[in-house]
């Protein structure tokens, strides 16, 4: 028998330790992957559906809520969370902005050959945990594996679904002069912690991501029977983008006190050494309130008593002046215009 001549077993291994091309191939090693890493964690229900191509929710009464999303934060894990507990937070968020409680989302996976089933399996159960958190079911998804480099391990796109209630009416159409702006707490914490890792920089102090569900926030708020004229959670580009757009959108113009708005000293030390403006620095697990002057402090202290908002502070006023644009007041009462970011501050920070 020549020495060149292998055997070789015509049937592929289904132990496998990183994403194969085949596990997006529609067939056996799909479905084993989808089994054994996606359903057995996502669909915790006592009698489980056979899989369908679409979930089957049941209705109630309400308007719907629908929003989606992808993520493809650099690097995958980082402190305080990881792409999955991102994807689940933001998708949670954006409906909870609309005042919305979150029921069901979806999850889409790009995987890249070669990429570890155990940091897949990590990220699913880190997704699982903070869905069981927010309160919602991971009900339908996809999975796509692409070649060996043309990805980068993992991107994740979520959709969600969630039902507002009836007399619950939050929209930037309703901001107006006079409104108080609050925020839920320090601002800038995710995007310096990405930044740290990715850079591999150490500060003094603990920076790890404000990644959290502020649905429950938001119910909270809206219990205390307080008008909530409009939400903004504070992602990409901070809060600087969020009151930009609000602004814009209402047509009205908005003043901040620069002394009120709360940045933790890791933050903005870590900020002040990179140059970098914390305004601008991405959260995920923040956001702004548009409600009326009288009720201000109640909302205040409805996000008091709440875990989920950690330092919330009153930070400025909705004004008739200069629509469309944002003013940041010193403590010497000097303003400046605090406008859009013209590129972009820190890249791939969800």
């Amino acid at each position: 028998m020549s020495d060149a001549f292998h055997l070789n077993c015509p049937v592929p291994l289904n132990d496998h330790a990183t994403v194969q091309m085949a596990h997006g191939g529609g067939g056996r090693l799909m479905r084993e992957l989808i089994e054994s890493v996606f359903r057995s964690v996502f669909d915790r229900t006592e009698a489980a559906e056979p899989p369908h191509d679409a979930a089957v929710l049941s209705s109630r009464e309400g308007r719907l809520a629908f929003t989606t999303d992808s993520y493809v934060v650099h690097p995958l894990f980082f402190p305080g969370g990881d792409i999955g507990r991102l994807a689940v937070c933001g998708t949670v968020n954006d409906l909870a902005m609309a005042g919305a409680r979150p029921d069901a989302l979806s999850a889409g996976f790009i995987l890249e050959e070669g990429f570890s089933i155990e940091s897949l399996r990590r990220i699913v159960r880190s997704m699982a945990d903070e869905a069981r958190v927010a309160g919602v079911r991971i009900v339908t998804g996809d999975t796509k594996v692409v070649d060996r480099g043309k990805g980068d391990g993992v991107f994740i796109n979520t959709a969600g679904v969630g039902w507002i209630a009836p007399g619950v009416d939050i929209s930037p159409a309703r901001v107006a002069p006079g409104d108080a702006v609050l925020v839920s707490g320090d601002l800038g914490r995710h995007g310096m912690a990405i930044l740290s890792v990715r850079e591999g920089l150490e500060f003094e102090g603990a920076l790890e991501s404000d990644c959290a569900p502020l649905a429950d926030l938001v119910a909270a708020m809206l219990a205390a029977g307080a008008d909530v004229h409009c939400l903004r959670d504070l992602t990409r580009g901070g809060l600087a983008a969020a009151v930009n757009e609000i602004a814009l959108d209402a047509g009205v113009g908005i003043e901040l006190d620069e002394a009120s708005i709360p940045v933790a000293e890791p933050v903005a030390a870590a900020c002040e050494l990179l140059g970098l403006d914390p305004l601008y620095a991405a959260n995920e697990g923040r956001l702004a309130v548009f409600v009326p002057a009288e009720v201000a402090d109640r909302v205040l202290q409805a996000m008091q008593n709440h875990p989920a908002a950690v330092g919330p502070a009153r930070i400025g006023t909705v004004v008739a002046a200069h629509p469309g644009v944002v003013e940041l007041k010193n403590r010497f009462g000097a303003g400046r215009i605090l406008d859009f970011l013209s590129g972009e501050q820190m890249p791939r920070i969800c």
